[in-house]
């Protein structure tokens, strides 16, 4: 029996371990996976994440979608409906792509990752570390030696980078830093049953949309909570001392105060979130176009490979895609070991090949989408709000398809064909 692939997984967020269950999915014993995360223990900091259809598919392929689903808020079949600030009526409505069995899960990030935890230990699907902050990479030939903070060391032939916007693996073969988007936002969750009375739309997934700040709500937890994300336009020097913190908190009186003119419902909400609302820095990076490193044996993934602002919920549905395109790609390798000349750095760059162009696309239309819907964009600037309906409609209502629709599975076998039909000419 031959010894498995050690593969290490530097970041036990949702990206890290969604990836455990691709690769075990795919490769079963052919690989043994360790999981690194720098905290104590596998925790997600209490805020909705959103997970299209696209990503969805993926996870109802390994068995878990059902499970998930039953954790999800419900938006109705409409991934936003977007709203005027002052009155509430209508901008545009975007259908989501939800089929009868696959639709879109919007989640408690906690409860999600208790879930992959589970589902994890469940399938023993990999060994979980915790208090493991990796600070150095060393290339060993066959290995990579992963150094960790606390004095300890690992190695594995495969590392995967899956930490997050300010990963310690991506520091190891690049210099740039996160950078200022110019937005921050204010985050709370509040019991659905206590809007309900009045909420008054067909769906909890809405948006009002304001010259310079928008506000977002969308159901998670089985539709017993609304998620709140308050998105303000923010001059960098007007940021104090606020960092990049999931635990920073702000004033709801600042929230009011941002959001002043908006309609009666959306006070409503601010009346019911915490006196002290989470306040977020939001950074973005510039695209990166090398994922690949040590010959193969480093590989970046997540928002370690593309960080992504928020404002098209899209960033945890492409890290879940890395995790099932590099778990077909292992795969892949091991099936052909024996028969092909490519070896796991052609694999790792086949990753790449495919989920690169995709995933920096999804970034630059997140960070356009911001100035869209806060009426910024080229030739809105100057217009009062209302001037800008038309436009924002037509830019917003069919923005969202492609990533929700693309097949991933037949732009993977295209790049299969393109390795594949040269080396056929030469047989």
């Amino acid at each position: 029996m031959e010894t498995p692939l050690k593969v290490a997984i530097i970041g036990g967020g949702i990206g890290g371990l969604c990836t455990a269950l691709f690769i075990q999915h795919h490769c079963g014993s052919a690989v043994a996976i360790d999981v690194y995360e720098q905290a104590p223990q596998y925790r997600e900091i209490g805020a909705g994440v959103g997970i299209g259809v696209n990503a969805a598919k993926l996870l109802h392929k390994i068995g878990i979608g059902e499970a998930v689903s039953s954790i999800a808020g419900r938006r109705s079949r409409v991934w936003v409906s977007f709203r005027k600030f002052d009155d509430g009526s209508d901008v545009v409505t975007v259908p989501s792509a939800d089929t009868d069995v696959i639709k879109q899960l919007p989640v408690h990030r906690a409860e999600f990752l208790d879930l992959l935890v589970a589902i994890v230990k469940e399938r023993k699907a990999a060994m979980l570390h915790s208090h493991k902050r990796c600070v150095k990479l060393s290339d060993q030939g066959n290995e990579v030696l992963i150094g960790f903070q606390d004095g300890t060391s690992a190695t594995a032939n495969l590392v995967l980078g899956c930490d997050g916007i300010h990963s310690a693996v991506r520091g190891q073969f690049a210099t740039d830093k996160p950078e200022y988007s110019g937005q921050i936002a204010y985050r709370g969750l509040i019991p659905i049953s206590e809007i309900e009375k009045w909420w008054g739309f067909d769906t909890y997934a809405v948006t009002w949309l304001g010259k310079n700040r928008h506000f977002l709500c969308f159901p998670i937890s089985n539709n017993k909570t609304l998620n709140i994300v308050a998105f303000v336009a923010e001059k960098e020097e007007n940021l104090g001392d606020l960092r990049e913190s999931w635990t920073a908190l702000g004033r709801k009186e600042d929230v009011l105060k941002a959001f002043e003119g908006f309609e009666e419902r959306v006070q409503k909400v601010i009346h019911l979130m915490p006196e002290k609302p989470s306040k977020w820095l939001i950074n973005d990076r510039k695209p990166l176009d090398q994922w690949i490193y040590s010959n193969g044996k480093v590989i970046l993934m997540g928002d370690a490979a593309h960080a992504m602002t928020p404002h098209q919920g899209a960033g945890a549905g492409q890290a879940i895609e890395d995790g099932y395109i590099l778990g077909r790609a292992l795969q892949d390798y091991f099936r052909n070991q024996s028969s092909s000349e490519l070896n796991i750095a052609d694999w790792a760059q086949i990753y790449q090949d495919v989920r690169l162009p995709r995933a920096q696309k999804v970034a630059a239309t997140s960070r356009a989408a911001v100035e869209i819907y806060q009426a910024r964009a080229g030739g809105m600037e100057a217009l009062p709000f209302e001037d800008c309906v038309a436009e924002i409609h037509k830019r917003v209502i069919g923005r969202m398809q492609w990533v929700w629709t693309d097949d991933i599975d037949s732009e993977y076998n295209l790049a299969i064909d393109k390795i594949n039909k040269p080396r056929a000419k030469n047989i």
